[in-house]
């Protein structure tokens, strides 16, 4: 596999914009950005160790790598630490600081990053997010196993408003994330065993509101929960977590 809310430098957010942190549990901290950074200087907002890292990178590369260390970094400061530079390992992981786990993603149009004391219940997580468009066949059959094939053309006739192919790969990534930090070692996508449980459209007053499903996504929010089970000897043999679609992107988050 390859590798809450906040305000002042990130657009301030509103309710709809709390999409990752709707995934977490409560001792997680959250923070995202919507949109692709043009008009915030997100570059000028590297240490000096991250901005000689990516001095010769292309742009698109220099603001997915500052767009969410912007945000790790207003996650971290939730917990009280200072900034510090969130140089890659050999993976491409972040590095965080001691006694913090985490996971950052990016992708067209969207940064987050997430960070947690590690604890019982909470010893890792992996996030990711993908644009919501269907994922390309031959890709879909480097990914998917048979049995993971069958279930997602059974959730496709029941739940035609999901492009599952791609959140089932948006899933394979984020168990990666969490897997990684722990493990040091590879995980193929075969190697873990993805189902998915559907829920019902999703407000921004929660998957379980009485205000009604349109919320400030429209009817387009979709959520539900989400195993898996790795087939690979390491430090866990299982993962569990949350998807929602909304607002044209796919979040999941996992947690071991």
């Amino acid at each position: 596999m390859t590798a809450r809310q906040h305000t002042g430098v990130l657009p301030r957010p509103s309710p709809a914009t709390a999409l990752m942190a709707s995934l977490l549990p409560a001792r997680a901290v959250a923070a995202e950005a919507f949109g692709d950074g043009h008009d915030e200087d997100w570059f000028g907002q590297l240490l000096p160790a991250e901005a000689r890292l990516m001095a010769g990178a292309g742009e698109k590369r220099r603001r997915d790598f500052a767009g969410a260390r912007v945000c790790a970094r207003r996650a971290l400061r939730t917990l009280g630490y200072a900034p510090v530079p969130l140089l890659p390992g050999p993976r491409g992981e972040p590095r965080w600081p001691d006694g913090v786990v985490g996971s950052l993603t990016h992708c067209a149009g969207y940064r987050a990053a997430v960070v947690a004391r590690p604890g019982p219940g909470l010893a890792g997580v992996g996030i990711d997010a993908e644009p919501h468009a269907p994922l390309d066949a031959d890709v879909l059959e480097m990914v998917a196993s048979p049995a993971e094939r069958a279930h997602l053309a059974l959730l496709a006739r029941t739940r035609p408003g999901v492009h599952w192919g791609r959140l089932l790969f948006c899933v394979k990534e984020a168990v990666f994330k969490a897997w990684y930090p722990a493990a040091r070692c590879e995980l193929g996508f075969l190697e873990a065993e993805v189902r998915f449980t559907p829920g019902g459209p999703h407000s921004t007053h929660g998957p379980h509101s009485t205000h009604g499903a349109r919320g400030a996504y429209g009817t387009h929010g979709m959520h539900g929960t989400v195993t898996a089970t790795l087939t690979r000897a390491g430090p866990f043999t299982a993962v569990s977590g949350r998807w929602r679609v909304a607002g044209g992107v796919i979040a999941t988050a996992v947690v071991i």
